[in-house]
């Protein structure tokens, strides 16, 4: 049944139909905004009248309901109802009880019940079975909605707190969305964090009803989000995937999302969204179809974008198949989404619901390299366990092919092109078939596709692609008529470019430098013609050893080493997992805390890479404090430059196409690579193959600071700990924009771009690349703005004045001087932790800007203290917060980014030697002291080494030199200590600690620490695991205690044991502790 949804008043809302497709698109295509706006409610209890007046309108049911015992009345009511059958009371209870309140389940099995077990079996009183469905699936129009508000749970039905709901949406009597309102002028992160409040003191009251809540909607009126009831634990399992901090302040805000038309215009008014999100067809739809609840028990609700592309394809299909189009492009075409939005949950939503479609017989998924293949079932399975299958050889895949229950393939082009070659006349080319390709726009795809579509004769073809070829970036083209996306798949269904990505912040924008190598730089355009002269000038030994001297120099700067910290889910047995075949190795990974991030050298050919990987060793050798770990990795000579600026695919299984002088090289890099990390490849098939799948592995690790690529690793890898990449190489257009965004994926609040860094002047090229994958003006969105626009502010492309740097420091000194006891009053407490969370946020982004330095416009001390006042506000507040349940939750305290700034131990020792100036009588210095260790969860767990150092000091001209003197003392006594009880090799240990300073982290991945343990008897069962662990947990204790506050760089240099300490940026910029326990827990709780 259609649902024609009318405004009363009779005129037809024409927009809402779909340009020649459905009457129901779950997206519309494209939405115009009613002229009546939300912002006229000025109060909660106005806005959710007029909200439930607007649901009625579009046929929802409203029901005075404000108790547990009138909802489960309504719900055996609406069950009665959706099942044509009346339970018996005893059947009722029993049903209830068991099926649907049952006390030992909970949010899992209740979205289970939702999304997947929607039927559930009731025993009649005579001793039958009969089928009660929950939810109707197919014919969704059959299920009921009403909505119901302020609904009371109280502390009788078991809850920690009384709570009344705001708005809950209930299909056939079951609370399955709820919405949760503000007035205008609040945050709706405010109404986020009160759901989480919710989730924690009662849905899980009473009979747990509201534990079936698959969606959240917050909405203040003017903006409005949605988001599944997993996204919080979602988000921290994310974060530990990627490796990321789970503490992380904003506790998964950013994972809410906002709805938007198909033309990717956002529909943030509660009004609007109401009309759309909310219409009877979207909601049931998207509670349907368009969530997945995943292998691993969470519940992703698809982006607009998502469902949109979805919707075209299973639309197309459909149209193609009623008109009998299939076997040819009009049956087919392509997606345009942007690398990094998630094409891959994309392309298993349309794969499973176009498998279901009763005259498909197969949906084959075609990547094009093993390694995505590999990669792409894994997602797969992380969405549904063993709802597709893949091949390790032409043979399984033939398997498959025959086999009638395998309804989705994950297989590489050159397997199936490999299998058509072998089958001519196979019984698969007459079925009906539906052909994905991702990435769809390699240079072998030509082909391929002529012998797909001379074999293949009921087939759809459909491409994903975040960088679509056009005509002009189409180059020449193997077979002429594939020139373009369009020209091989058909139409173009649907669009979401890298602007929409970074306005929706799935992905980071980029900062881009051009730095200048030579006295004449010439600019590169699209048309240039490049010949091997001018190489010859780029791998000149002069300009080689300039860039490469730059590089070191400005590593630290570009990815924060030794300067900004994180926690992150590190693998530890790399080597096990890289030589094993696929999931025969579990991969056993483990949380630490490491330093900044990591980058990929992208150059023009292999004798480039030969040159800088031995000036990289050659300048490392000169200056030790330069040391960075570097590789390289290539399979063959790639030519300069592709014509259509698509970056030739190098084999990552074989290096038989290198020459031998290449290959040479490429061997003695890896005997570097063995040596550094105890491994053992070489250039043979088998071997090479796990030396890529080690360099891969520990690229995401961060192990590796510098990869040196030809065009490896610029397509289709993805590294969210990698932010920088160096480029000496022609990119241009499509291969382009694949390079930069190996950079800008999502990990933390410290990492706020990708950061691009040209050594040829390609800004033309980048341009270009930017207005043709984007739009014309994407240049604002995709590229940060400069150091002065950050600094002194700027108009953004929406028109809104953005502050700069210097109003920020203005407003903070007029507003809250340093010369007032403390903030009083709650309003002028939230204006402080904003302003100061947003100078926080903004001094992050500056620092990577060298003109930053010298214009900090606050004094190291001030800094300091407005430090100590904004920790101070958070435990306040989070005392607040535990003591008061109306405690508005909207204040955010920006901590990954507090333990950023710099405390500067000779602060706090010039504040001793004050206190010791006097005698050591001014106890208000001692405050100061104290108020300064405050200032950072980082020092704190240094406090204790600071207050004995105080309370000891005697009567002494240098306060300076007597800390290095204390703290090298305190320090090897530490560590002879720690050697002593664990019977570690004195010499060794000292050398790896000296390494773990240099580096600003410990590292505990690999086998090093093993090196300094004593041998165990084989014999001797798991105790050596154990005894490791005690040695990890001690010198993390110990890095923590010692890292960044002074004392010499070598530990082992016995004798010296007072070397005057050089304070090098490396090591005071950061202090590295773990913080105290208290500060680790969530804020926004």
């Amino acid at each position: 049944m259609v649902y024609d949804y009318i405004i009363p008043g009779g005129e037809d809302v024409s927009y809402f139909n779909i340009v020649a497709e459905t009457s129901e698109n779950t997206v519309v295509t494209k939405y115009e905004p009613v002229k009546r706006r939300s912002d006229s409610y000025q109060s909660e209890a106005e806005l959710e009248q007029e909200f439930i007046r607007l649901l009625c309108e579009q046929g929802y049911e409203y029901l005075p309901i404000h108790t547990e015992k009138d909802l489960i009345a309504n719900l055996r009511k609406k069950l009665e109802e959706l099942n044509n059958y009346q339970f018996s009371d005893t059947e009722w209870e029993d049903f209830f009880k068991n099926a649907v309140a049952n006390p030992n389940e909970h949010i899992v099995e209740k979205t289970r019940k939702i999304q997947e077990d929607n039927v559930q079996v009731l025993t009649r009183d005579d001793g039958s079975s009969k089928n009660i469905t929950l939810i109707d699936k197919k014919n969704i129009h059959n299920n009921r909605l009403q909505v119901i508000n302020q609904y009371a749970i109280s502390m009788d039905n078991g809850a920690k707190h009384n709570n009344r709901y705001d708005v809950t949406v209930l299909v056939n009597g079951l609370p399955l969305v709820h919405i949760e309102l503000k007035r205008r002028g609040v945050s709706i992160r405010e109404a986020f964090n009160q759901i989480n409040r919710y989730q924690r003191e009662s849905f899980w009251a009473g009979y747990g009803l509201y534990e079936y809540i698959q969606i959240f909607v917050i909405s203040n009126g003017t903006h409005t989000k949605y988001y599944s009831n997993s996204t919080r634990r979602n988000a921290e399992r994310e974060r530990e995937k990627r490796g990321a901090s789970k503490t992380k302040t904003s506790n998964s805000f950013e994972f809410t999302c906002f709805w938007a038309d198909a033309n990717n215009r956002v529909i943030p008014d509660l009004i609007d969204f109401t009309k759309t999100f909310l219409a009877r067809h979207t909601l049931l739809n998207i509670l349907t179809k368009y969530c997945i609840f995943t292998s691993e028990d969470m519940l992703m609700v698809m982006r607009p974008y998502q469902i949109t592309a979805t919707e075209r394809i299973l639309n197309r299909i459909e149209i193609a198949n009623n008109y009998k189009k299939y076997g040819s492009v009009a049956g087919g075409g392509y997606i345009w989404h942007t690398t990094g939005s998630g094409k891959t949950l994309t392309s298993f939503k349309t794969a499973r619901l176009a498998s279901k479609l009763p005259y498909i017989d197969k949906v084959l998924f075609v990547v094009d390299r093993k390694d995505l293949d590999y990669q792409t079932m894994k997602e797969y399975d992380r969405f549904e366990k063993d709802a597709a299958n893949s091949n390790t050889s032409t043979t399984i895949l033939k398997r498959q092919l025959e086999d009638p229950d395998a309804h989705i393939i994950i297989t590489t082009i050159q397997k199936l092109a490999t299998f058509i070659k072998k089958n001519p006349g196979h019984e698969v080319y007459m079925k009906h078939v539906v052909i994905i390709f991702d990435e769809c726009h390699r240079s072998q795809f030509g082909d391929m596709h002529t012998a797909i579509v001379k074999n293949f004769k009921k087939y759809h073809l459909f491409g994903f692609t975040g960088t679509p070829i056009f005509s002009v970036n189409s180059g020449r083209a193997k077979n002429p008529e594939f020139f373009t996306t369009g020209q091989t798949f058909g139409d173009q269904l649907h669009s979401y470019t890298i602007v929409d990505a970074i306005n929706d912040k799935n992905v980071l924008p980029f900062r881009v430098d051009y730095i200048k190598t030579m006295d004449v730089e010439e600019e590169i355009t699209d048309e240039m013609v490049w010949d091997i002269n001018r190489e010859k000038v780029m791998m000149a030994p002069e300009r080689i050893r300039i860039v490469t001297q730059y590089i070191l120099e400005h590593f630290d700067q570009k990815t924060y080493r030794g300067d900004k910290t994180y926690m992150y889910n590190t693998l530890t047995n790399i080597a096990e997992v890289a030589s094993a075949k696929r999931d025969e190795v579990e991969e056993i990974k483990e949380k630490q805390r490491i330093s900044g991030f990591n980058s990929i050298f992208a150059v023009s050919s292999v004798p480039m890479a030969k040159l800088y990987y031995q000036e990289f060793k050659k300048q490392m050798a000169a200056d030790p404090t330069k040391k960075l770990r570097v590789a390289t990795i290539f399979s063959y000579g790639a030519n300069e430059e592709e014509s259509d600026g698509i970056l030739g695919e190098e084999n990552s299984e074989d290096t038989s196409a290198l020459d031998q002088t290449s290959k040479d090289f490429l061997e003695e890099a890896i005997e570097d690579y063995n040596k550094m990390f105890h491994t053992n490849y070489d250039t043979s098939s088998d071997r090479f193959q796990n030396y890529y799948k080690d360099v891969s592995l520990r690229m995401k690790n961060k192990e590796l600071d510098i990869l040196i690529v030809v065009n490896m690793f610029l397509t289709g890898f993805d590294a969210t700990t990698l932010n920088t990449l160096w480029v000496d190489k022609n990119l241009k257009m499509h291969g382009l924009i694949q390079a930069f965004s190996r950079t800008n994926r999502i990990l933390n609040s410290i990492k706020t771009f990708g950061n691009i860094v040209c050594f040829r002047n390609l800004q033309k090229r980048v341009d270009s690349a930017i207005s043709l994958f984007g739009d014309k003006n994407a240049g604002g969105i995709v590229l940060l703005q400069s150091f002065k626009d950050y600094y002194y502010g700027y108009e953004s492309a929406d028109g809104k004045s953005m502050p700069g740097y210097v109003d920020m420091i203005e407003e903070l000194s007029n507003k809250f001087p340093l010369s007032e006891p403390q903030i009083i009053g709650e309003q002028n407490q939230k204006d402080f932790i904003a302003l100061f969370g947003a100078i926080l946020r903004m001094r992050n982004l500056l620092l990577s800007f060298d003109e930053f330095k010298g214009n900090e416009l606050i004094s190291e001390r001030d800094l300091q203290d407005y430090l100590g006042r904004y920790q101070d506000l958070r435990d306040e507040w989070r005392n607040k917060r535990r003591e008061r349940t109306d405690i508005t939750d909207d204040v955010v305290f920006e901590i990954e980014l507090i333990r950023q700034i710099e405390i500067n131990i000779d602060y706090i020792l010039m504040l001793v030697k004050k206190y010791h100036d006097t005698h050591c009588e001014d106890k208000e210095v001692l405050i100061s002291i104290n108020k300064a260790i405050d200032a950072s969860p980082e020092l704190r767990s240094k406090k204790q080494l600071i207050e004995n150092f105080i309370a000891g000091i005697n009567d002494v001209d240098d306060v300076m030199n007597e800390w290095h003197e204390y703290v090298v003392e305190q320090r090897d006594h530490d560590l002879d200590t720690i050697i002593a009880e664990e019977k570690l090799k004195p010499e060794d240990t000292r050398k790896f600690m000296e390494n773990a300073f240099r580096d600003g982290e410990i590292k505990t991945a690999g086998t090093d620490i093993d090196k300094l343990m004593p041998p165990i008897s084989r014999f001797g069962g798991g105790g050596r695991d154990k005894k490791k662990q005690s040695v990890i947990d001690k010198f993390k204790e110990f890095f923590d205690k010692y890292f960044g506050i002074g004392g010499s760089k070598s530990f082992t240099d016995q004798e010296t044991k007072t070397a005057v300490y050089n304070f090098e940026p490396r090591g005071t910029k950061q202090m590295v502790a773990e913080s105290n326990a208290p500060y680790e827990d969530n804020d926004t709780e």
